[in-house]
């Protein structure tokens, strides 16, 4: 029986699939993001280089925080400014309002603030009187609805024209038609004297210049320069990893933020602002103040916890939930508590607790798309797995995530028992068990199992080529070993016919499922276990291939994180290759024409453990050698499978996985191509069943008729 807390997100999940124009809103504005910031980039002379400079300016800054946050208190005070240190928002809030009473305010004006949200600084301030108006359009917006954000850069995306124009209707007694000119009018003359006759103006701050004592606020409607300058009293709520040490390592960021976020070269307004000009001071008037209000809130505890430290680079872009699958059909209100998204998860465990972290981050399918895209580089997939691992050590995992954790087991199980496993994964009745029992999808068409293993194929061969320049482990996985042992043998066969001995070292599946549900521990366990017996094949020169993408992710890529980067997890991972990156180093470009390819065209799907290792091209390119018309198809995000979590039954999987993948199983229809070709295993599940088209392994095309 699920818990109370699953309930309640299975229920919000449910009600997100029930209502999928907010959905298909929310994906339009996110395509739309990352369509920008591709062109963006390219027109940036370094590309992506950034990404580097900016992840070296937050570890440096990070490291150098205490210090850095002395000199800041130092300059901005010699500017002028009041700063104030608030160990929590208690405090914070506490300090707004006694400047309030003391400057007898009767109204706070505010800029959109991620930071005032995270304290919640509205309430108590509404409660003590003071009249207090949101000037962001999208957070007026949540205001008035009594809302939180929904996505950080665009916080109320899932309202329609017509719910706006209704909101702004109710607030101004108007009758406004649902047309995005007609708001805009009336919230112009709304906002108009708000501006002007504001006692207190609040802002937020993208970054703190510790050299300076300088703030910098960006903002695409100018309403944060309004709120800082007009009025008397301006009052800036900052974390303090906002703090950075130069004006050079701000303008890296001031060009970092846009380019992630919505793919604009700079932000609209880019105000910089150093204590307060006298201007406005007069007879009978107080003298105009800057208040710079420097927020912990946990973030010390963070920066001292190696498990949450570099959730502190985040520079507040959203790229992240540009890219999440599973967000881009539940959006904020579901994947988030204040903070939305994947770096919601490991932000809300630090500032608000591991309870409330807890509540959403299965949300999280692991497919490691939000690294790949964020401007700093984080290792989010690796962080939130770490608020999994500690939220499981308190609440332990659900029955649907054990399985899929002991996927292994079952698969060995499985081929042992293959024809009646076969069978039973036929059987109405036995997968409606199977979903009761070990929370496995009926729905889904599982991959059958192979009487005899791959491994046990091996071990009973001859080898070839024994003693050849070039020997190869062959690191197998899953899928290969016990539902298709045929692809392993055309591996073999391929790297033999190219003259490499193939040798297969003692070793235990990727483990990755261990990372995506947050068994850390178990996850450790095996990525020591195969390190141990693949790094003495790489001191020997040996080289390591992998036919299933996630494999060769966690040798290169997971396997060292856990380990914490020892020397023989980097042996392996610098000794370790995707096929197809191997098979085309060994042919270097030869390759003979393959008629049974000709007159077909194959639509490429990317699986997402593949972006980091080379996106796919080294098996488009084979294919191509030899004829095929390949071309690649994607949305820019995950086909929606997140691995093991589209097996998994229910709104937290089969559910929201079909949801996720439905964009792009309609791209490989529109698109009109005769097959698919994937590498992963488990996004030709998803496809398979999306699209209704066959969908082949690479492997596959050149082994036999491919339309068998």
């Amino acid at each position: 029986m699920a818990s109370q807390r699953n309930k309640a997100l299975y229920a919000k999940i449910a009600d997100a699939l029930e209502n999928p124009d907010r959905s298909r809103a929310l994906n339009r504005c996110m395509q739309r993001g990352r369509d920008n910031r591709s062109r963006a980039i390219s027109a940036l002379p370094d590309g992506l280089e950034f990404r580097n400079r900016v992840k070296a300016i937050k570890d440096r800054c990070t490291e150098q925080q205490e210090s850095l946050l002395e000199k800041f208190v130092v300059t901005a005070r010699e500017r002028g400014a009041k700063v104030f240190l608030a160990r929590d928002g208690a405090a914070a809030i506490d300090y707004v309002l006694e400047l309030a009473r003391a400057r007898n305010a009767k109204s706070v004006a505010k800029s959109k603030s991620l930071t005032t949200e995270e304290i919640d600084i509205n309430d108590p301030l509404l409660d003590a009187g003071l009249r207090v108006v949101e000037t962001d359009l999208g957070e007026l917006i949540l205001q008035l609805a009594h809302e939180r954000p929904y996505h950080l850069v665009f916080p109320s995306v899932h309202k329609m024209a017509a719910d706006v124009a209704e909101i702004f209707a109710k607030e101004t007694g108007q009758t406004i038609p649902p047309d995005i000119p007609s708001i805009m009018k009336v919230v112009r003359a709304y906002l108009r004297p708000i501006f002007l006759n504001a006692d207190i103006g609040m802002t937020g701050a993208n970054i703190g210049v510790a050299e300076s004592g300088t703030i910098v606020i960006e903002t695409n409607e100018g309403n944060g320069r309004l709120v800082s300058s007009i009025g008397d009293c301006h009052v800036c709520v900052m974390g303090v990893e906002k703090i950075v040490d130069t004006f050079e390592d701000a303008l890296e960021l001031v060009l970092a933020h846009p380019v992630s976020a919505s793919g604009q070269l700079p932000t609209t307004y880019v105000t910089w602002m150093g204590g307060r000009s006298p201007l406005g001071a007069g007879e009978g008037k107080a003298p105009r103040e800057s208040h710079i209000i420097i927020l912990d809130n946990g973030r010390a505890a963070m920066r001292d916890d190696p498990g949450m430290r570099e959730a502190l680079n985040c520079i507040r872009c959203g790229a992240c939930m540009n890219i999440c699958p599973t967000y881009s059909v539940v959006g904020g209100h579901t994947f988030g508590y204040i903070y939305p998204g994947p770096i919601g998860i490991p932000w809300t465990a630090g500032v608000h607790g591991l309870e409330k972290a807890g509540d959403f981050a299965a949300l999280c399918i692991s497919c490691g798309l939000c690294k790949e895209i964020c401007p700093a580089k984080i290792d989010m997939p690796m962080m939130i797995a770490e608020v999994k691992h500690r939220d499981a050590c308190v609440h332990g995992h659900s029955r649907s995530e054990q399985t899929m954790m002991a996927a292994d087991d079952f698969a060995r199980l499985g081929s042992a028992l293959a024809p009646f496993a076969n069978r039973t994964l036929k059987n109405p009745l036995a997968r409606k068990a199977m979903a009761s029992i070990l929370g496995v999808d009926e729905r889904r068409n599982l991959p059958p199992f192979a009487k005899e293993s791959f491994t046990r194929w091996f071990s009973r061969r001859t080898s070839r080529n024994e003693g050849a320049a070039h020997r190869v482990a062959f690191f197998v996985d899953v899928f290969a070993n016990y539902n298709r042992p045929d692809l392993g043998v055309a591996v073999v066969d391929r790297l033999e016919a190219l003259g490499c001995e193939v040798v297969l070292p003692e070793q235990k599946s990727s483990g990755y499922p261990y990372v995506a549900y947050g068994d850390l521990d178990r996850a450790r366990e095996v990525a020591a276990y195969n390190v141990a017996r693949f790094a003495p094949c790489a001191e020997q020169g040996c080289d390591i291939v992998a036919i299933e993408p996630t494999a060769a992710y966690c040798l290169r890529e997971t396997y060292p994180k856990l380990l914490h980067h020892s020397r023989k997890s980097l042996l392996v991972s610098d000794h370790s290759y995707e096929l197809f990156a191997y098979l085309n180093l060994r042919e270097g470009g030869a390759a003979a024409s393959d008629d049974r390819l000709r007159g077909k065209r194959f639509g490429f799907h990317v699986s997402c453990h593949q972006r980091p290792l080379g996106s796919g091209r080294d098996a488009q390119e084979w294919l191509r050698r030899r004829g095929a018309d390949v071309t690649l198809i994607e949305t820019g995000t995950c086909c929606g499978m997140g691995g093991t979590f589209g097996l998994k039954a229910g709104p937290l999987g089969y559910d929201l996985s079909k949801a996720a993948g439905e964009s792009l199983c309609a791209m490989f229809l529109e698109a009109g191509v005769d097959a698919i070709v994937t590498e992963s295993s488990v996004c030709a599940i998803q496809l398979r069943e999306g699209t209704g088209l066959p969908v082949f392994h690479p492997l596959e095309l050149v082994a036999g008729p491919p339309f068998e």
